[in-house]
């Protein structure tokens, strides 16, 4: 008699490697999760073959990033298998194989079967998720195949890094404008040609308030589309939420790079929405930004250990296809709002540019003072900085004099740049009808990330990840050293620190810095050639 195909549904369970969760608090009480609901997860493939960025970063085209990175063809279909004997459904996306990512749907019944976890109904702050303890287990054909399995606990997993500036304050903000002329961002250049992507885990953004603001800086209102990702939405409530984050990137980054146009990814506030919407952007063709800006984040400690891998992969990724992403470091000092020194992430991925705050006092190009934004006496933040205890030290930070980390895993320095991000000298914004001045690290990620927009246009090429060339010595005269402040664990001092990195940009300086080895640099005028003398021909011998 022919043998029967074994079913994986009958193959002993391994734990998903970083998959765990800790033990809900007993104040959460949890219920159970109806088992006839549904809900959709997100599956991770392991790549064809690794993908390394080193000090001379991998440029790859799209065609060879997915014939060479993308998913796995026997992970593919491993998990292809998987869903029918569970009966899960895989959803259909074209970009599944690309973004390494298979979307699974099916009753809270089958999930559980299939993933080998319980999901309970928790209450956090009167708002109830479904969430779940300890690891996820999956049928041992799959060890190795799958890196992530995210959307089975959909709680909140970070938060924007915007400070509103209190009514006390005497001092006005800038315009965006203003913060660029005085980090000398050239007039000339406007970011035309390029797309600014935006990652944004709520809120939304009104037409009006755009046209309204930037009729307001004599500027065109940018072309925005809005692109939603696991059913997230355009859903602007109030100023004092997530709106204000919104409104403060595509403000900022649309008017210090007037020519760019904007993509907003709205994705649902969880670790599974944060990956799909950064995947989105990386391997978007239509909207092709080669720039994201990322102002949300939370402690390294928050994130599971196959979420910061999996987002970290999905940044390498993008560094690999020649897209610079900005991400805010934090607002909370040393500490990242939780005990002990932390550093924020996503700010803390090596493939990222991790952009710190400052206090800035600036009258058109000339700045009379810039320290480390620390307002903490104030109740008004501080940046973010310090070392990361999961990613260790890169070889473009190797001669930085980075602290050395709590642990033998970490090494990464956190920021890498800075920028003006106190909201006693903040950035003036319009949001729901009201003008307002906020700071925080989320200005300076949509800051940095229209600089690269512009360096982009004036290149003729895109940047990438630009650690290995702002580390080098040659480097040092593109920034402005920030000498003064902390904090709190870390203080500011001559070259690179944990407070604001190697300093806020000098643009015109930098720019010419940032060629990727091999590329062409933006060219010079050449001179009129003199004309030649005419040449005396010499006459034929007979």
């Amino acid at each position: 008699m022919p043998r029967k195909s074994p079913h994986i549904a009958d193959e002993p369970r391994i734990i998903l490697p970083g998959s765990e969760r800790p033990k809900l608090p007993s104040t959460a009480a949890p219920k159970t999760t109806p088992p006839k609901s549904r809900l959709t997860v997100s599956v991770i493939l392991k790549r064809k073959r690794p993908l390394k960025i080193t000090h001379r970063p991998t440029r790859v085209s799209r065609a060879d990033y997915k014939k060479l990175y993308a998913a796995d063809p026997k992970s593919m279909q491993l998990v292809r298998n998987f869903a029918r004997e569970f009966n899960l459904k895989v959803e259909p996306d074209p970009t599944a194989v690309t973004r390494r990512t298979v979307q699974l749907t099916g009753s809270v019944a089958d999930m559980q079967k299939a993933f080998g976890v319980t999901l309970q109904q928790t209450s956090i702050d009167g708002t109830e998720y479904h969430t779940r303890e300890g690891a996820i287990h999956l049928p041992k054909s799959l060890d190795g195949a799958v890196e992530a399995v995210l959307g089975l606990d959909n709680r909140p997993q970070a938060r924007p890094h915007f400070r509103i500036r209190r009514p006390r304050a005497a001092s006005s903000g800038y315009t965006p404008p203003q913060v660029a002329q005085a980090y000398q961002f050239p007039a000339t250049a406007s970011g035309a040609g390029q797309t600014i992507g935006i990652i944004e885990l709520g809120g939304g953004y009104r037409q009006a308030d755009l046209t309204a603001y930037f009729k307001s800086l004599g500027l065109a209102a940018p072309a925005i589309t809005a692109v939603l990702v696991d059913d997230g939405t355009n859903s602007p409530t109030t100023a004092s939420g997530a709106d204000a984050e919104v409104m403060l990137d595509i403000e900022v980054a649309a008017s210090v790079a007037s020519g760019a146009k904007i993509a907003v990814y709205f994705t649902p506030n969880t670790d599974q929405g944060f990956l799909d919407a950064i995947t989105t952007a990386v391997h978007d063709t239509t909207n092709k930004p080669s720039v994201i800006s990322i102002s949300w984040g939370g402690p390294e400690s928050s994130w599971t250990q196959q979420a910061l891998t999996a987002l970290d992969a999905a940044c390498q990724s993008a560094a690999a296809l020649g897209i610079t992403i900005t991400v805010a470091a934090g607002d909370d000092g040393s500490s990242d709002g939780a005990s002990g020194n932390n550093v924020d992430f996503p700010a803390s991925s090596p493939h990222v540019l991790a952009c710190g705050g400052t206090k800035l006092v600036a009258s058109g190009a000339s700045i009379s003072s810039e320290v480390v934004w620390n307002e903490t006496a104030n109740d008004e933040g501080a940046t973010g900085g310090g070392v990361s205890n999961v990613f260790s030290l890169p070889t473009w930070q190797a001669n930085a004099d980075v602290p050395a980390p709590s642990n033998n895993a970490g090494g990464r320095g956190v920021p890498d740049v800075s920028g003006d991000a106190d909201p006693e000298t903040g950035y003036t914004i319009r949001v729901d009808g009201e003008t307002i001045v906020i700071g925080g690290t989320s200005a300076v990620a949509p800051l940095w990330a229209g600089l690269i927009a512009v360096a982009n246009q004036q290149l003729g090429t895109t940047v990438g990840l630009i650690q290995p060339a702002i580390y080098a010595a040659k480097s040092a005269s593109g920034f402005r050293d920030i000498t003064e402040g902390n904090n709190g664990a870390f203080s500011a001092g001559p070259g690179w620190d944990a407070c604001t990195g190697l300093g806020s940009p000098i643009a015109s300086k930098l720019i010419p810095l940032l060629a990727p080895s091999g590329s062409a640099k933006p060219k010079k005028p050449t001179k009129p050639k003199k004309p030649r003398k005419p040449v005396k021909k010499k006459k034929a011998r007979r």
